[in-house]
């Protein structure tokens, strides 16, 4: 792992701090080191660390409420923490979960099992962040979503989308109705209308990530449900679909298997099938096919 890995280490105790720095250096990692929440707060915002190690207990502000802060940190909220404590109780292992960490270990910590757990946790990051930014560059209208309804991060086209709902009232509904949809335990591609005075929306199921993110495509009724067309002008699979508009989209295998959260070899099994379904031999052949269609259904 490259040595630009910068790791922030919130704890009030000199040893731990000290024990840490060695193991986190002699893993090519840079540290940071904060001695109690507010300052960890303070770096975290000029610095933004890659991950972060927090002490559960400390004096002040103690360490699940400086997580609370910096997941309701925009900017912050994901960056992996992992909490350090000496307590292993339910109760607190619980609560370190609850207010947004990936981890828990209890103190004393074990130098070696410390770096594989950052190593795991980096990895995921990095995955989901990858997946954010295909989805970005390629104008999709998704949102990931926890089982409350609460928007974990969305793309900027459905920002823009809830951007068009004027009132509280019809954004708390939305998130009311998600969070009812998500207790029903929808499957991929299940659907659900929403309708307000500004808008009428649908929003459409993707799957549940490795982070327990409820990922919901968010869709305008009055545009073109691109999916949707070529599902009909080809006849094929909602996945492959998926999987048909992104290659249109110049995206390789991975990128769309990240997007998609399955694996290169799933996305390639679809792949063979589409172009077995449209007759063609490679890639660029599929993808001028639904540029095609998408084009003319636009009326571009």
């Amino acid at each position: 792992m490259p040595y630009n890995n910068l790791v922030l280490v919130v704890d009030d105790s000199p040893d731990t701090l000290g024990m840490l720095n060695t193991a986190l250096e002699s893993a090519n990692m840079t540290t940071l080191v904060a001695l109690e929440g507010k300052q960890a707060i303070s770096i975290a915002q000029k610095m933004k660390p890659d991950i972060i190690l927090m002490d559960a207990i400390m004096p002040r502000m103690d360490g699940f409420e400086t997580c609370r802060r910096l997941k309701a940190d925009g900017n912050l909220k994901n960056i992996p923490v992992i909490f350090m404590t000496g307590l292993s109780d339910t109760e607190s292992i619980v609560k370190g979960f609850e207010v947004g960490g990936v981890d828990y270990l209890t103190k004393p910590i074990n130098a070696l099992e410390l770096i594989a757990r950052i190593h795991v946790h980096l990895l995921n990051a990095r995955a989901t962040l990858s997946a954010q930014t295909a989805l970005d560059s390629v104008g999709q209208s998704v949102l990931a979503i926890n089982l409350q309804g609460e928007k974990l991060w969305a793309t900027p086209q459905v920002n823009e989308l809830l951007s068009c709902l004027d009132s509280d009232d019809s954004l708390s509904c939305l998130k009311r109705d998600l969070a009812t949809w998500l207790s029903r335990t929808p499957v991929e591609g299940d659907r659900m209308r929403f309708e307000t005075q500004e808008k009428k929306l649908t929003a459409i199921y993707f799957g549940l990530s490795s982070n327990d993110e409820h990922f919901v495509r968010l869709i305008d009724d009055d545009a073109v449900d691109e999916v949707a067309v070529l599902r009909a002008e080809f006849s094929i699979t909602p996945r492959e679909a998926d999987v048909f508009l992104w290659l249109a989209k110049g995206k390789t295998n991975r990128e769309i298997a990240l997007v998609l959260d399955v694996s290169p070899r799933t996305v390639n099994k679809h792949l063979e099938q589409l172009f077995k379904k449209l007759d063609v031999d490679n890639r660029t052949a599929a993808a001028g096919m639904a540029i095609q269609c998408l084009h003319k259904r636009r009326g571009d």
